[in-house]
Formats: structure tokens, C-alpha cells, sequence
């Protein structure tokens, strides 16, 4: 009666689905994320006084003011609020720069 063998298999082997796997979700979601991110942040840098734009809350309005945290936008004659800079999403009339749903 022959004996079952016994084959090893490399432990190398083993992790080659696993890299595979970690190299589809870096480059699937985790690049495209970043992309994205550093897209966004090049655009509130670039904001400036006069521009006119939209919050995520749907609010238009003109850059009346800016500063490290927040942006004062002027929506009617003569009434300004404050938003936070990450409630800026783009400008009026063009596509979001920041996706609502990613």
C-alpha cells in the first residue's frame, strides 16, 4: 500500500493571493482617494476674495473674506455668513470639486 505524500507548500505561495488582493485595493481605492484629496485641498488654497461659490449645505455666495478655519461669504446685499473652508465644495455653475458621496 502506497503512503499519501505530503507536499509543502511554500509559505511564499500562501501570501501571493494576499499581496493581490492588497495591491488591487491600493490602487482601486486608496490612490483614486488620494487623488481626490490633494484635488480639494489645491482648490481652497487657490480660493481668493471675489469668487463665487457653493457650499456643500447648497448656500451660494461671493468670497467676501477668508481665514485658517473659516470663510465669510457674502450671499445677499449687505448679509455675510461664516462657513467652515471644507463646506466650500466648488465653484458656481461648475461641477463639485469635493463628491458629496465618496
Amino acid at each position: 500500500m502506497a503512503a499519501p505524500t505530503d507536499q509543502a507548500v511554500s509559505p511564499w505561495v500562501q501570501l501571493v493571493p494576499f499581496a493581490l488582493v492588497l495591491g488591487i485595493f491600493y490602487f482601486v481605492i486608496l490612490l483614486p482617494m488620494k487623488r481626490r484629496q490633494k484635488k480639494v485641498q489645491e482648490f481652497l488654497a487657490a480660493l481668493k476674495v471675489g469668487d463665487r461659490v457653493v457650499t456643500s449645505g447648497g448656500i451660494f455666495g461671493s468670497v467676501a473674506k477668508i481665514s485658517d478655519q473659516s470663510i465669510q461669504l457674502q450671499i445677499a446685499p449687505n448679509v455675510r455668513v461664516d462657513v467652515s473652508r471644507a463646506a466650500i465644495v466648488g465653484y458656481q455653475g461648475q461641477a463639485p470639486v469635493a463628491d458629496q458621496n465618496a
